[in-house]
């Protein structure tokens, strides 16, 4: 059968010359015959439903690099790894739904305090645990974690010569009064003043003492009001949550590794042992304005949620992670697992795991 040109293969499949080229180099679509001496492309026919499902897919809002790493999967592993990617989609959907309709109520004037009745569904507490371990190849924990009624947050310190702990302990500190009666529709406020007034402190702890100029930390902090929980993060500390036996990161990494995975750059594979794997884009340094992502999230009881700092996922995987949280009911016990996987996997950085379990009160 004769080969189309690019062109024509183009307004066939519903795709832009530009990303043909794009998926090509990506590997997700690679050109029947390319002419050597014009560079030209020519497609089959046949490549048409490939392109087609690439197209749909993208307009899903799917990353390129979890389409090149469907496209490696037989129909019924592909149907089931495009189902896990909808349920974050959703979940995620549903968060922003909520801070939209907080935000409306907010802008139409017709925002109430949630919490000043409070519907059966919202006599809700948190059982937790909190295990922090130094690890085996460094010489300070420049991790910090605090764990209250209402609030949890992890940060990991960075910039050494004991700088990660002041900096780590100074967003702690600052998110430290929020574990308290904070009105539902003030809580993602509360967290990014809370935040603010962390970086402000650094920068002026730098601006007094020049030689802490570096130093900086990450930060993932939840904070609950009735049934409503606000989420705020930034770096590449986690947060996790397991709802209905499934296992969802709820943040972004604010990596290079990350960016680079979110343009299909680079493959789930090689981020993990990418150069650049442990290089921020983000972080509270007292030098740049970075804000923090803020989220919604419904309470629900039954729900799990993990906070951890990059000494967890830099050497256990999302599955063994996973297989804890699911798998293993006491919060202290799964805590003190999670810790453990991550000496047995070499324990190269500080590691500190919050568990918390959303439960009824009483």
């Amino acid at each position: 059968m004769a080969l189309m040109s690019s062109g024509e293969f183009a307004r066939a499949s519903g795709l832009t010359r530009k990303a043909l080229r794009l998926y090509d180099e990506l590997g997700l679509l690679t050109p029947a015959r390319v002419d050597p001496q014009s560079g030209y492309r020519f497609y089959a026919p046949a490549q048409l439903e490939q392109a087609r499902l690439v197209a749909w897919l993208r307009r899903l809002g799917m990353p390129l690099a979890s389409i090149r790493a469907m496209g490696a999967l037989s129909p019924a592993a592909a149907a089931e790894s495009l189902a896990a990617y909808w349920s974050r989609v959703e979940l995620e959907t549903a968060s922003r739904r909520e801070l939209a309709s907080f935000l409306i109520g907010y802008l139409s004037g017709k925002d109430a305090d949630m919490t000043s009745a409070a519907s059966p569904e919202e006599a809700l507490t948190i059982r937790y645990a909190v295990r922090s371990d130094i690890g085996l190849a460094r010489a300070d924990n420049e991790d910090a974690a605090y764990a209250g009624d209402r609030l949890l947050a992890v940060a990991d310190g960075l910039g050494g010569h004991a700088a990660g702990e002041v900096a780590s302990a100074a967003v702690i500190s600052a998110l430290r009064p929020l574990d308290t009666q904070v009105p539902s529709g003030e809580l993602l406020n509360a967290l990014g003043h809370a935040v603010q007034r962390a970086e402000g402190t650094l920068r002026e702890m730098v601006a007094a003492n020049p030689s802490l100029r570096g130093m900086g930390t990450t930060v993932t902090a939840l904070l609950r009001s009735g049934s409503r929980i606000g989420l705020a993060h930034i770096g590449d500390t986690r947060a996790y949550l397991v709802r209905g036996g499934e296992v969802f990161q709820i943040t972004r990494d604010h990596t290079v590794v990350q960016s680079l995975l979110d343009s299909g750059s680079i493959t789930p594979d090689e981020a993990s042992s990418h150069p650049q794997r442990f290089l921020l884009l983000q972080a509270l340094d007292g030098e740049h304005d970075y804000a923090p992502d803020l989220q919604f999230h419904d309470a629900v009881a039954g729900d799990r949620y993990l906070l951890s700092s990059d000494g967890l996922h830099a050497c256990v995987s999302a599955e063994a992670i996973g297989a804890v949280l699911v798998g293993v009911a006491d919060p202290d016990e799964a805590a003190e697992e999670l810790v453990k996987l991550a000496m047995d996997g070499g324990g190269p950085d500080n590691v500190t795991c919050i568990v918390a379990d959303i439960v009824p009160v009483g």
